[in-house]
């Protein structure tokens, strides 16, 4: 029995000590980590309690035990070493169930839906480079509005301007579709200004978009591809000083927006020079085109089955991101081999994470400074 083990049988024997209790709570961290082996804790008066967590491929809700003569409901899983995993406590009292974030865990992960506890395995730590530098200069966003003709209407785009920004000087852009979560669920502004500071990327021009419906306009949509290569693009050239091209163009998104990042450039080849693909939701089939997934990803799957049969280069540098523990990592691992084979040059990185804002966040340092190295670490290719 391990030292963790033990200390969870330690607390068990203590609770009706609450000089040791305490004394307990004060000196661990909560859930119990010991290498692989991870034990979550809830206290509390309940009919059940289980753990609802996001690890594709485990049962989605494991129940745990109380321990007899005590209010301590334990449970104890093998969750590899380097893990970050998001989950939840679902409470059973009176006969209702209630999904609550785990109170004995200060980590936190934000995303449009809310919040969720965060489990940090054995030798995850939270990247230094996603937290505010009081020595890195901040840079600035600014609003402009885009009358788009393919939309019918006018979009607006948050422009990231680097703290030293000149207009005599030229800058690469990058376009992140879910800018408004990227900024807010992925601390990407401070990403930015971390970066920079540290010499890892150049100072860049960040063009961040939002969809009002994402589902429909990324699915390889002929009219968000063209407000983004035909409109965008060149309003936000006219207005900003950017590299002249393809080399210092990229496209950027998650999810959906890797899909719209990724067909935006099959339907402009040799426009955008790099892209930035996390957990894209790459959704194919082998025979006939009924998907798992349903009628949302159809049109994906229509566009990747297209590609998948006649894959071709379509931009010089791709970096594709994906976790181990979401269901999309069949399809980003399918697609890789051929995006190499198109003569495209390509990094595919996996991490022991799931479908979630924070686990994009830290891949973001690896990504940007592979597609857009800086001074410290440019290299001649």
């Amino acid at each position: 029995m391990t030292a963790k083990l033990r200390a969870i049988d330690q607390l068990i024997a203590a609770w009706h000590d609450p000089v040791r209790a305490r004394a307990f709570m004060s000196s661990h961290k909560f859930p119990l980590v010991d290498g692989s082996l991870v034990t979550f804790v809830w206290f509390g008066h309940a009919e059940a309690v289980s753990l609802r967590h996001w690890i594709y491929g485990l049962e989605s809700s494991t129940t745990l035990t109380l321990a007899p003569g005590t209010d301590i409901w334990h449970l104890t899983l093998e969750i590899p070493a380097n893990s970050r995993v998001e989950y939840k406590f679902e409470v059973h009292r009176h006969g209702r169930s209630e999904w609550i974030q785990d109170p004995i865990n200060k980590a936190r992960a934000r995303d449009p839906f809310g919040a969720n506890s965060v489990l940090q395995g054995a030798g995850y730590v939270v990247p230094d480079w996603t937290r505010h530098d009081p020595y890195a200069r901040a840079g600035t966003l600014e609003t402009i509005g885009i009358d788009s003709e393919a939309f019918h209407g006018q979009r607006t785009i948050q422009i990231y301007l680097p703290a030293r920004f000149r207009r005599t000087r030229k800058y690469p852009l990058l376009v992140v579709h879910d800018g408004d979560d990227y900024i807010h669920y992925a601390e990407m502004i401070t990403v930015l200004n971390n970066l920079i500071h540290r010499m890892e990327i150049p100072e860049i021009i960040v063009a961040f978009t939002r969809s009002p419906d994402r589902l429909r306009e990324y699915a390889d949509n002929e009219e968000h591809a063209r407000f983004i290569t035909e409109e965008l693009l060149p309003q936000v050239a006219a207005a900003y000083p950017i590299v002249d091209g393809p080399q210092g163009r990229c496209l950027m998104g998650a999810s959906f927006g890797g899909v719209a990042s990724f067909s935006t450039a099959c339907r402009y080849p040799g426009v955008w020079g790099r892209m930035l693909l996390q957990s894209g939701s790459f959704a194919f089939t082998d025979i006939g085109k009924r998907n798992r997934r349903g009628p949302l990803f159809d049109r994906v799957v229509e566009f990747v089955n297209a590609y998948r049969a006649d894959p071709k280069a379509v931009s010089q540098k791709v970096f594709v991101s994906c976790g181990v523990y979401e269901s999309l990592i069949y399809e980003n691992r399918s697609l890789v081999p051929l995006l190499d084979a198109s003569g495209m040059q390509v990094r595919f990185v996996e991490a022991r994470d799931g479908h979630n804002w924070q686990g994009w966040r830290d891949r973001l340092r690896e990504g940007l400074s592979w597609l857009f190295p800086g001074p410290l670490l440019f290299v001649y290719e």
